[in-house]
């Protein structure tokens, strides 16, 4: 039976392209969605057909419960060995003076909240200390967290930053228990978070601004993803990868 990978938020871009290169790389994949169920079992039927055992999780990780119950079904499908927190949502575009509370109750609760209670129950899984077998973590954060996303979602970016301090933090913290924490720092990423946020053509507005001329695509930072859990970054921990195009 092959170690698993739990990708949050697993059915549609980023987390969709993770997942389907982990099963590549040999991963069991567990595929988080929170509403879409059709584009989740799409990627896991797409596993499947790699060869791989692949399993479909609905859980809103913006909720202590529904996480908790989230890593009690990958605990009945096989053994944890990764964790890629994924699942994330922009707010919306807002300025700070109109930013509502709601907006940004939100974009910390999935983003912030939710992502370091996935990693909390993963590390009880992982933890030599807690009898595991060791494994790794990646947090998918931004280069806004850098750049400060002003005018267009400042909040997003705080919620960001939070995210990548806590996995130096927590990296150092499991260190000498078996568990290896990173983040990648995507930059513009050509997916449906932009239609999403309100904006379908952002990816291409902002291919000006961007050294190498153009967006990620989705595959392209789950290569960045899947190096941080390999044995090829064996000795990197605590590390944030930008995957920004050069900005």
């Amino acid at each position: 039976m092959a170690d698993v990978m739990l990708v949050t938020g697993g059915g549609r871009g980023i987390g969709a392209a993770v997942a389907l290169l982990a099963a590549r790389r040999g991963f069991d994949v567990a595929v988080n969605y929170r509403e879409d169920e059709r584009a989740a079992a799409s990627v896991a039927d797409a596993a499947r057909a790699i060869g791989v055992r692949a399993t479909i999780i609905q859980a809103d990780v913006s909720r202590e419960p529904d996480i908790v119950k989230m890593f009690q079904q990958v605990d009945t499908f096989g053994t944890l060995a990764a964790l890629v927190n994924n699942a994330g949502v922009t707010g919306g575009f807002s300025k700070v003076a109109d930013l509502t509370a709601a907006a940004l109750g939100k974009t910390l609760a999935v983003n912030t909240y939710g992502a370091i209670l996935c990693a909390r129950e993963a590390v009880r899984r992982l933890s030599t200390v807690w009898g595991g077998n060791g494994g790794a973590i990646v947090n998918v954060g931004s280069i806004a967290s850098r750049l400060g996303g002003a005018g267009e979602w400042v909040h997003y970016a705080a919620s960001k930053a939070a995210i990548e301090a806590f996995t130096v933090g927590l990296a150092r913290e499991v260190a000498g228990e078996g568990v290896r924490v990173n983040a990648v720092s995507p930059g513009v990423v050509d997916t449906e978070i932009h239609a999403t946020a309100g904006d379908p053509h952002r990816a291409k507005r902002m291919a000006a601004a961007i050294p190498l001329g153009r967006a990620a695509t989705a595959n392209e930072v789950a290569e960045a993803v899947l190096w941080l859990l390999s044995a090829e970054s064996s000795y990197v921990t605590g590390s944030i990868l930008e995957v920004g195009g050069g900005r």
